[in-house]
């Protein structure tokens, strides 16, 4: 068995699991997803947990079987307790404001860049003196969340001489040294 998969998912107080058919939809707090499983698969809840079975162990149904079992698991934590990205811009006049749903970001070329983020997303832009702008994002939706951040990030990455661009809070960017002072 799939060490993840056979892991029963609790659901916590506030959060309904429904298995329709082949659809998975959880209900919480925070909002509501809903998953699409293969029909090899089986999905079923009983006394506060998820269990998520397979039929047979062959390659795919074992690659399905945690696949679909850690989908479920995001989708509960998300409406529960929601999932939170925040990221960094590092350069100099780099700046970031939001109105809504649209982001407004100055990285350094002749324009702004304008991004209109999904409704499911929540954003937030926070800049203070003396620190790098910062670009809080928040969702139910563990899947668009990363999509919206990766989209964010590419539109600048972290460059790995002065280590300036578009990056996660945390995250360690690896430096080169620039140009050897005593090359021959």
């Amino acid at each position: 068995m799939s060490r993840i998969g056979k892991a029963p998912i609790a659901i916590p107080a506030g959060v309904t699991v429904t298995v329709k058919g082949h659809e998975v939809t959880v209900k919480g707090p925070k909002g509501e997803l809903s998953q699409e499983i293969n029909p090899d698969i089986n999905v079923e809840v009983k006394d506060g947990h998820v269990y998520v079975t397979r039929p047979t162990d062959d390659k795919e149904h074992r690659s399905l079987h945690g696949l679909y079992r850690a989908l479920i698991h995001n989708m509960v934590v998300g409406v529960s307790e929601g999932y939170k990205k925040e990221m960094e811009l590092v350069g100099v006049g780099y700046r970031a404001t939001s109105t809504g749903q649209v982001l407004e970001l100055a990285l350094g070329f002749s324009h702004a860049i304008f991004i209109k983020l999904p409704k499911e997303v929540k954003v937030e832009a926070k800049t203070e003196r003396n620190k790098n702008p910062l670009i809080i994002l928040e969702s139910a939706d563990k899947q668009l969340l990363g999509q919206v951040c990766a989209k964010i990030r590419s539109l600048r990455k972290p460059e790995p001489y002065k280590g300036k661009g578009i990056k996660f809070v945390g995250e360690i960017i690896r430096r080169k040294s620039g140009k050897s002072a005593n090359a021959k």
